[in-house]
């Protein structure tokens, strides 16, 4: 599989626009395009998806584990004719004191694939060099295999940028690409909007995107870069046969239908949580809580995801049909798993807005940044996590909840301080938290649910 990461020496730098002017480039060309996202970020692969039609994946060495990077890889590129895969930050940082663990150049070495530093020229000519031969030298193991100059301001000062990157030698520049407007995307407390919100003014920023990139990047270097990847000795990994080692009975079963929430509100879903559950024998049905008032017809099983429910916290609100069913779904004792938004969701209210009050709690928005990995522990028995598993998670968030965990906290952790932190709500039906899980890391959750949704559609 051709393939190719693009990074950058610093976050602010420019890789999603060039990255997914790239993937736009690449896919105008006629070429199926595989887009990739290193990290736990939600939003960038949505961009990733309007440029090339195909889901955006993520590749997180922490919350997946660093061996099942190539064969997630594989599996979400298939069929594909190249591959692009987006840094996250700066190319060498990762899980804070965890050393290079999930950070871009992790993940290259993993997946063996050459780097292509984007590098913001903006504020500086002849020092480019000394920068990016301090990269192309840091790991012997990274290969660093291009350039490409963003936020260029003149033809005058490309010239000094690629004079003084000639003079240090080495590393080609593949581009330069001008400063635009045309290519903005707007931000607000948790980066950048999402493109499920901004329907046509994403697609315009997705086609600005492809023509800069088109217009500036030598894309016929840039693909004799991405096939010059060796082969890959991993297999593909695969939902069916993850599922079928742990029960080998699973396709015999009746097959329960869960309700997984989506649309603009809740658009932070990785592809292979979905993937899993229909492996382990859902049908799963995606329901848009901000339109439908029904549920899916014969869910037995709810799944909210990640989003942004603050924003759209009246429209949740006057839904008042949907969330009549979902209280009546939780009371019937029907298996329920929510993260992040879909905690806030569950809450009496969300800023005073009433929502499905499931939980005896009430959310808010927070001035504080809640952010990181985390080394969890499930401290009670739950329809997703016996007690005792243990996970990797990621927190992103700004807003918190009252109280932040109930009488049976769904996760422990101890931070820096060594204090035990305990989070979220549980039930013998419900799992709510703040934490977002990438299921490849413990495929047996993915069973658990459609086992209790299975038992709930018999009874």
């Amino acid at each position: 599989m051709p393939r190719v990461v693009l990074a950058a020496p610093a976050s602010g730098s420019g890789k999603t626009t060039v990255a997914t002017g790239l993937m736009a480039a690449l896919t105008a060309r006629g070429l199926r395009v595989s887009p990739h996202k290193v990290g736990p970020d939600y939003i960038d692969p949505g961009y990733h998806a309007l440029a090339t039609g195909r889901p955006g994946r993520n590749l997180d060495a922490f919350m997946s584990g660093p061996e099942r990077i190539a064969p997630l890889f594989l599996h979400g590129a298939a069929g594909a004719d190249v591959a692009v895969v987006e840094g996250v930050m700066g190319l060498f940082d990762g899980a804070a004191g965890r050393g290079e663990l999930a950070s871009t150049a992790h993940v290259a070495k993993l997946l063996r694939a050459p780097v292509v530093l984007v590098v913001d020229g903006s504020s500086q000519s002849r020092s480019v060099a000394a920068l990016v031969h301090g990269f192309a030298s840091w790991d012997p193991e990274v290969r660093l295999g291009g350039v490409i100059l963003n936020r260029v301001a003149s033809d005058r000062h490309e010239a000094m940028l690629r004079e003084a990157l000639e003079e240090g030698g080495g590393v080609p520049v593949l581009g330069a690409l001008r400063r635009t407007d045309a290519v903005a995307t707007p931000s607000r407390h948790l980066g950048l909007v999402p493109a499920v919100e901004r329907d046509a003014a994403a697609l315009e920023a997705v086609r600005a995107m492809g023509e800069l990139v088109a217009a500036g990047v030598d894309l016929d270097a840039l693909l004799a870069l991405a096939r010059s990847a060796p082969a890959l000795p991993d297999l593909p990994w695969d939902p069916v046969e993850e599922i079928t080692a742990l029960d080998p009975e699973h396709a015999s079963q009746p097959r329960p239908v869960i309700a997984l929430a989506g649309g603009a509100a809740f658009s932070f879903s990785y592809a292979e949580n979905a993937e899993l559950l229909t492996a382990a024998g859902a049908e799963v049905v995606t329901f848009d809580p901000l339109h439908d008032e029904k549920l899916p017809e014969r869910a037995s099983a709810l799944v909210v995801g990640g989003g942004f429910p603050e924003i759209y916290a009246s429209e949740l609100s006057a839904n008042q049909a949907l969330r009549d069913e979902i209280t009546a779904l939780a009371a019937s004792g029907a298996p329920i798993a929510a993260e992040c938004a879909g905690l806030l969701y569950l809450c009496r209210s969300l800023d005073g807005a009433p929502m499905c009050g499931v939980l005896d709690a009430e959310a808010c928005m927070s001035p504080r940044l809640t952010l990181g990995y985390r080394e969890a522990v499930a401290l009670s028995d739950s329809p997703l996590a016996p007690a005792g598993l243990r996970l990797p998670g990621h927190e992103f968030h700004r807003t918190r909840t009252v109280p932040g965990s109930g009488p049976s906290p769904a996760w422990g952790w101890r931070p820096h301080d060594g204090k035990l932190t305990t989070e979220g709500f549980t039930s013998p039906s419900l799992h709510a938290s703040y934490l977002h899980l990438h299921w490849t890391a413990a495929p047996s959750v993915a069973l658990r649910l459609v086992r209790h949704a299975r038992a709930h559609a018999a009874e």
